[in-house]
């Protein structure tokens, strides 16, 4: 930062004292952030992790003896995911956690966005960030951490223009009563989350 003014990563844009210069009616990133997190902690309401890969929407179905003679693929995806971002659950959930494939759908009819139908209903689309878990270690080889920040900017900015208004990012620890987690899985996880 020089002369008050600094450049926000990758835009373009400058700011003065910690505020982002736009348009007219334009709201502050401090006062997205802050409508998002007063959204999303709604009293009564809940967020909804449907942000199931398609592997694991897949085991769903195979597992749910209706629905186990339909084919795992995006059009069997995209029709189940449309039941839950049309139905009237706006209620219940102030946020839904999308994957990435759900956060580019459409309605079959009308071509809606899966976003604006949330959005329609007073729910934030929100997406998981990570990218899937690996080993720790060759020397800790059952003990996990997350992948993705690498990246992390970049899809966040992608993710914003497809209507994503908050993100989740996991971390999986193994627990037992003798060894895990150990205490370099619990750094690294903890730095990757603070990062």
């Amino acid at each position: 930062e020089r002369g008050g003014l600094c450049r926000l990563r990758g835009r373009g844009e400058t700011r003065r004292r910690g505020r982002r210069r736009r348009g007219r009616g334009a709201m502050s990133f401090e006062g997205l952030l802050a409508a998002s997190t007063t959204a999303l902690c709604a009293r009564g309401k809940g967020i909804l992790a449907a942000d199931e890969s398609p592997g694991t929407l897949g085991k769903r179905l195979k597992n749910t003896p209706e629905l186990a003679h339909l084919e795992n693929v995006e059009e069997t995806r995209r029709s189940y995911r449309e039941i839950l971002v049309t139905s009237d659950t706006g209620a219940s959930f102030s946020g839904m956690i999308l994957h990435e494939e759900t956060l580019k759908q459409e309605t079959k009819a009308g071509g809606k966005r899966f976003v604006d139908c949330l959005q329609e209903r007073g729910i934030l689309p929100g997406i998981k960030v990570d990218t899937g878990l690996c080993p720790l270690s060759d020397a800790s080889p059952d003990e996990t951490q997350t992948k993705g920040l690498d990246t992390l900017a970049e899809r966040c900015d992608v993710y914003r223009e497809q209507g994503a208004r908050f993100a989740k990012w996991r971390a999986a620890l193994k627990v037992d009563q003798t060894a895990f987690p150990t205490e370099a899985c619990i750094r690294t996880n903890a730095n990757q989350l603070a990062r």
